[in-house]
């Protein structure tokens, strides 16, 4: 039966690709891939031949009503973003609404995705969290970081290595400058590497040392304040 199935690939080392990745991608009659020339080097590393065309931000509003026509009219495709999970940060939410909407089927494999590692090898608190990925990068980035202040769950932001210290400096400011965090980079690749600290220790450190390649950028929630300080009234009244 047609579907429309959503593949991760590897963030980094090709050995994370899935068996089930690979004969998906090989049984498609189309692939639509962020950049077909990073793609390319995926299809060809697994003998992958299927045909290849371009989905990406710039022109997936114009592209997904031919795709929808295609699925409708018989044929399987694949949705594969540069790397990781396709619509996570990534092209790829636009065609999953479009095609649940005509009533095709949509399935995403279970695969890479960069914040996972980073959140769990970050040693803070991964029970609860929420995912925020790229900050605005002007109109509402103050806002936003306020709202965040109070954010009692860990966070997961994904960054540029040209704009991390200055995000790191700019959330000290928000936050407090003893917030404990963690950034990873290159995941899953050669020089993969995991910093933990405080903001204002990430900040020294970074500032020193140039950031560079894949940033995935975790913050500890905010302490619970308002719950310790309503605990110990009842504490007071109780007595």
């Amino acid at each position: 039966m047609s579907k429309l199935f959503v593949v991760p690939t590897p963030v980094g080392n090709l050995e994370d690709m899935t068996f089930r990745a690979i004969r998906v991608l090989k049984e498609a009659d189309l692939i639509l891939a962020e950049d077909t020339r990073t793609s390319a080097v995926l299809m060809k590393h697994f003998e992958i031949q299927t045909p290849m065309t371009s989905h990406h931000k710039f022109n997936e509003h114009k592209s997904v009503e031919g795709i929808v026509r295609k699925i409708k009219g018989g044929e399987t495709v694949a949705l594969v973003s540069d790397a990781g999970t396709p619509a996570i940060s990534d092209p790829g939410f636009l065609v999953v609404r479009e095609c649940i909407r005509a009533g095709i089927e949509v399935e995403c494999l279970p695969g890479a995705t960069a914040f996972v590692p980073a959140l769990v090898s970050s040693g803070l608190p991964n029970e609860k969290f929420c995912f925020e990925g790229f900050l605005p990068q002007k109109k509402g980035r103050e806002s936003r970081m306020k709202e965040l202040a109070t954010e009692q769950r860990t966070m997961i932001f994904y960054e540029s290595p040209f704009r991390l210290v200055k995000t790191i400096t700019q959330l000290s400011e928000f936050f407090g400058s003893d917030r404990q965090a963690a950034v990873a980079r290159e995941i899953s690749k050669v020089y993969a590497e995991t910093v933990r600290g405080t903001l204002e220790e990430l900040k020294e450190h970074f500032t020193k040392k140039e950031p560079k390649g894949e940033i995935v950028f975790i913050v500890g929630g905010a302490p619970a304040v308002e719950k310790v300080k309503r605990n110990k009234y009842k504490d007071i009244e109780a007595e």
